[in-house]
């Protein structure tokens, strides 16, 4: 009997150890930004992302990036900007954080804190690749549950713990429209070609996460991976 007890001990001491060290090899950290806000980090493969998207209102060199709330004058931008979904801060600042148009984010002041940056379309196609490409990826990024995302959430789990929410989006012509808690989108910064970007889009209906071009007078979220 002391034997079986002292094999039984062994085994749960070992099966914790292997717990902790996995739980150890996936390192988290807080990240600030300009404005003091923080983020959790989460590494995913051999990249380090934020696990929230960004909030901050200024550049990396402490410039104010203009909010802009009327239609016309979001429509007629080249130059960076930032809105509250809707504009209505007390709704969706503290979960999903701004919006950018394209501008502010491949503006040579630094839109990410120091020592990170926004992704270029490839380090998106690096993370989806990791996570078993676009028919996977996007329900391993999704949160899951309903509690921002409207039902089905299909294939969410959040496995990769990066905790996609779905903070919509604004249009180049600035009019807000659609259904909330149904698609978030996160810019690259890598040009199309023509007169956007690239970003992914994540739906609350789908598994997948795929790369999609967009106007760059978007309004979209953004995440910043590390350097």
């Amino acid at each position: 009997m002391k034997k079986m007890i002292s094999l039984l001990v062994t085994i749960i001491f070992i099966a914790a150890c292997e717990k902790k060290s996995t739980i150890e090899n996936i390192p988290t950290f807080s990240l600030k930004d300009v404005d003091g806000n923080l983020y959790d980090t989460v590494k995913i493969g051999t990249q380090y992302w934020m696990k929230q998207n960004l909030k901050t209102a200024h550049y990396r060199n402490g410039d104010l990036i203009p909010q802009v709330l009327d239609n016309a004058a979001w429509n007629s931008l080249s130059t960076g900007a930032w809105c509250w979904y809707k504009n209505d801060s007390a709704t969706y600042a503290a979960a999903y954080g701004k919006l950018y148009n394209w501008y502010a984010v491949i503006d040579p002041r630094g839109l990410a804190p120091v020592g990170w940056h926004v992704p270029a379309d490839t380090e998106w196609t690096t993370l989806i690749t990791f996570l078993g490409g676009d028919p996977a990826a996007g329900g391993k990024m999704k949160e899951a549950g309903n509690a921002h995302w409207v039902s089905p959430n299909t294939d969410a789990t959040n496995s990769s713990r990066f905790t996609g929410l779905p903070g919509h989006f604004r249009p180049f012509h600035g009019q807000f429209y659609g259904d909330f808690g149904t698609i978030g989108f996160w810019w690259s910064t890598t040009f199309d070609g023509s007169e956007g970007a690239y970003g992914i889009q994540l739906v609350y209906n789908l598994g997948e996460c795929r790369l999609n071009d967009a106007n760059a007078r978007y309004g979209f979220s953004v995440r910043c991976l590390k350097n």
